[in-house]
């Protein structure tokens, strides 16, 4: 049973949903960690904290972490944050920003500047996400008890130790190899779907 999102939203969902079947059996079995930690935390009663970590929590970071916030309000799974960093700080890249409104986000900039800070709605019935760019261990994300969800390969070797955390590797390809290239708009709007469809599934199977 889902909760409202935004329509946009839904009916992006809608299609991610129906695409479940092109999920190969490797990814099936990588995104197991997710659903597990999730499920666990529930079954436990806990909060379910999850900080989706890159190197420069610029795009698949943010697109994550947005993702997994939007899945737990559509599926009705109460008590999950999430939150996002890199192992250095730097934007929310507008490309990455561009893509997510195409799939039907609402996005709004509180704060401009070289790293601005975004307000992401994704429905009428939750707040919206604050995200900005930020290192994983900022004081604005968790400290302990989170799952710790890294997102690029760069990140995943180069944070070998992360204390307090549960550690799930998630990655993703970079859309920012196409930055400039007549395929950018497409390839940013493909990694937001496999993204979404991925997080999507994983939180589908949380009972």
């Amino acid at each position: 049973m889902s909760t409202r999102v935004l329509p946009a939203i839904e009916r992006t969902i809608e299609k991610l949903v129906q695409e479940f079947d092109q999920i190969s059996d490797e990814r099936k079995s990588i995104i197991a960690h997710l659903h597990h930690f999730v499920s666990e935390n529930k079954a436990a009663g806990k909060k379910i904290l999850l900080n989706f970590i890159c190197t420069h929590n610029s795009r698949r970071s943010h697109i994550s972490q947005i993702w997994a916030q939007t899945a737990a309000h559509y599926y009705g799974i109460a008590g999950v944050e999430t939150f996002s960093g890199g192992t250095e700080a730097t934007a929310f890249n507008p490309r990455a920003v561009a893509a997510m409104k195409h799939a039907g986000f609402e996005i709004t900039a509180a704060k401009d500047g070289d790293n601005p800070v975004y307000l992401v709605k994704f429905s009428d019935e939750a707040p919206a996400l604050t995200v900005f760019s930020k290192r994983y261990d900022d004081d604005f994300n968790p400290k302990t008890g989170y799952g710790a969800v890294m997102t690029c390969s760069h990140a995943d070797d180069n944070c070998p130790l992360i204390p307090g955390a549960k550690r799930i590797a998630l990655t993703f390809d970079d859309p920012k190899e196409f930055d400039g290239t007549p395929q950018e708009s497409a390839k940013y709007a493909e990694r937001v779907h496999d993204i979404g469809r991925e997080i999507l599934f994983a939180f589908s199977l949380v009972k």
